[in-house]
């Protein structure tokens, strides 16, 4: 281990004795929003610290047995000692490696999920609900809560944008590299002569805020319309006011809502949805400002980045970003992401352990 990484480690242990000091406090008990904070650290550092000891020990066991090597009754099961105290050094060593990676506050957060018909006409809008479909199965696999937010649905039953909020254990860690372009090569069902057609949907996932972290929206940056709910039916349908339209003037970012009877429920969530999408604003200009110093692997997340092709013909899914061809395209379409998803979380790690090792 080199020596800068064991620097850290010892730093976390010193951490972890003042937090033990810390939670023992009664003051500090007696703020609970402090106490949870600093109890989610001691977790986590504790966990991390003693893996380290671990490392230490094998460290110990493996110096032990090589001093045995000269015994010539004890050579044989030295030898076998050394070999397995190696081992576990190699695999305790790459998840501390792990375990040193930045984490991103934001990864434990529910997430909103927008996906925007893009080129390919009414194409695109049934692929758009097939991407929705596929989010929902997803979903429903990890056993996640789905609200839909908002929809504008297409003549044809597709989507020309779908806005969800999902709701579970680090949501936003398992489904941020989704954002990005996704492009469909198929043969329509309205194509008569069976030529395969390229369509285009987009898809951003934006982390849901913390109160705490909220973006303030300033009532006088707002415009706020009201009109009548159009779709597929219902009794409230066209003839109450109930959906909100809530522009931000600054920005032009716009959200809106009509599927709830309830003007003041739509508009509450018209205003997630916006809060959500300034917040996204934010990050990714920040991103782009950060890409423009270090090109990152896996993009930056802007939905103009192509990030991934569906070729249903050849039964392929092509993720762009780290050259990963699966040739199962149903059974992601299905909801079965878990390999993608943990090929591009690998990726993003070795890329983040290689700035760590070059001191980036």
């Amino acid at each position: 281990m080199k020596d800068s990484f064991r620097e850290q480690f010892q730093r976390l242990a010193l951490r972890l004795a003042e937090l033990d000091a810390t939670l023992a406090d009664p003051a500090v008990s007696a703020d609970m929003k402090r106490y949870r904070t600093l109890s989610r650290e001691h977790a986590q550092v504790q966990g991390v610290v003693a893996m380290f000891r671990r490392y230490e020990e094998r460290e110990r066991d493996l110096a032990s047995a090589r001093e045995l090597l000269g015994d010539p009754e004890m050579a044989a099961l030295a030898t076998e000692e050394i070999a397995t105290a190696e081992t576990d050094l190699t695999r305790l060593l790459g998840d501390l490696q792990t375990a040193l990676l930045p984490r991103d506050p934001d990864d434990a957060r529910n997430a909103f999920i927008e996906v925007r018909a893009g080129t390919g006409g009414d194409e695109s809008a049934l692929f758009a609900a097939e991407l929705v479909r596929m989010y929902l199965r997803f979903a429903e696999r990890r056993g996640w809560r789905v609200e839909l937010m908002s929809e504008s649905v297409s003549d044809l039953g597709g989507y020309r944008e779908c806005v969800l909020r999902v709701e579970g254990e680090d949501v936003y860690a398992q489904l941020r590299f989704e954002s990005g372009g996704h492009r469909v090569q198929r043969v329509p069902t309205t194509e008569t002569q069976g030529r395969i057609h390229t369509s285009a949907c987009t898809v951003a996932v934006m982390p849901d805020p913390d109160e705490a972290d909220e973006v303030t929206l300033n009532p006088a940056e707002l415009r706020i319309d009201t009109f009548r709910a159009s779709g597929a039916g219902g009794q409230h349908v066209n003839k109450t006011d109930s959906a909100i339209r809530i522009t931000h003037l600054p920005t032009g970012l716009v959200a809106e809502c009509q599927d709830d009877r309830s003007q003041h429920r739509n508009k509450a969530k018209a205003l997630a949805v916006l809060t959500a999408r300034l917040k996204e604003k934010d990050r990714s200009e920040r991103a782009a400002r950060e890409a423009a110093q270090r090109k990152g692997l896996i993009g930056s997340g802007d939905r103009s980045d192509r990030i991934r092709t569906y070729n249903f013909p050849q039964g392929r899914l092509t993720d762009h970003r780290i050259n990963l061809t699966l040739y199962r395209l149903q059974s992601v379409l299905d909801g079965d992401l878990d390999e993608v998803i943990a090929a591009l979380q690998g990726a993003r790690a070795a890329q983040q352990l290689a700035a760590l090792e070059s001191g980036a």
